[in-house]
């Protein structure tokens, strides 16, 4: 990745599960030394703190805390493309990857042909209809793509933010009935487990490369921690077994960084009261610094 102004956005948003601590992941990825490492591979780093969230009483709804989620992906909306349109990446920092649903549409608000990685052990591809748990982390690309709440599709200018065919899953090991209807039917280009250790990570990302360079005007990578496999992030919130090595994953992130097509990112869902010794945290610092081209030589 050409070297860049780097604007980082915390998001210290919990709600949108039900198990505590990725609130403190935006703590925790800053405490791994996130400023030091980009100030050598950036022109200029401006970390602009917190998105404040604002919890109330969480109250009968379909959704648990639908007003706070959506308050806090507006805000997140108006800071990114804030920071875009001022000439400086994005790169956001969970938070439950609810937040993804701020994201993305800040992101789609400068590109009107956006492409989207996305790396998770899940696909986030509920609605209410379809989500077992009813918690809004589980939703945030089925939102992106048009699917979901009123509430939640309203953030951002437009109501659909990605379009099927320039999204890529990698790293998927964990979907519902309802999610697995939902790729089959947008026919969204996915690689699971077993693409990965069939095709090899280097033929992955060349694939998912092509595919979300053609005709878009930008790319963004929502990372969430626990595509890793839980014996390398322990530290997340939904871990599922046999996933992603940290190896492939900073292959994956080196390949980005050469093909140089990144235009905003997010790295989500790292919680500290589940990692040993912030080792999550610390993955995620030194895969970003892979993807803003830090090398070894």
């Amino acid at each position: 990745m050409n070297r860049t102004k780097v604007s980082i956005i915390g998001v210290p948003l919990d709600l949108g599960q039900t198990r505590r601590g990725v609130d403190m992941g935006p703590s925790a990825i800053r405490y791994a030394g996130l400023e030091n490492n980009l100030q050598d591979l950036a022109d200029e780093v401006l970390d602009h703190g917190d998105i404040q969230i604002i919890k109330g009483k969480e109250e009968k709804q379909k959704l648990r805390y639908l007003k706070e989620i959506v308050a806090a992906s507006q805000a997140l909306t108006k800071q990114i493309k804030k920071a875009e349109e001022a000439g400086y990446f994005p790169l956001v920092l969970g938070g439950d990857h609810s937040t993804a649903i701020g994201t993305i549409a800040g992101v789609a608000e400068t590109k009107e042909n956006l492409g989207l990685i996305w790396f998770d052990a899940h696909g986030d591809l509920n609605t209410m209809d379809t989500s077992p748990s009813g918690n809004i982390h589980g939703m945030p690309l089925a939102v992106s793509l048009g699917y979901g709440e009123p509430e939640l599709l309203g953030v951002g200018s437009t109501t659909i933010k990605v379009k099927p065919e320039n999204i890529v899953l990698i790293g998927i090991r964990s979907l519902d009935d309802g999610e697995k209807e939902r790729i089959k039917q947008l026919k969204i280009k996915t690689y699971t487990m077993h693409e990965i250790d069939r095709l090899g990570m280097t033929r992955v990302m060349e694939e998912a490369i092509a595919h979300v360079s053609k005709d878009t005007d930008g790319v963004h990578l929502s990372f969430d921690l626990d595509a890793l496999d839980p014996l390398e992030a322990p530290g997340v919130g939904t871990p599922v077994k046999g996933g992603i090595t940290y190896r492939e994953s900073h292959l994956a992130m080196e390949m980005l960084a050469e093909a140089d097509i990144i235009t905003s990112a997010e790295f989500v869902e790292v919680n500290p009261i589940l990692d040993q010794k912030n080792q999550t945290a610390e993955a995620a610092v030194a895969l970003i610094g892979s993807l803003f081209g830090q090398k070894l030589l």
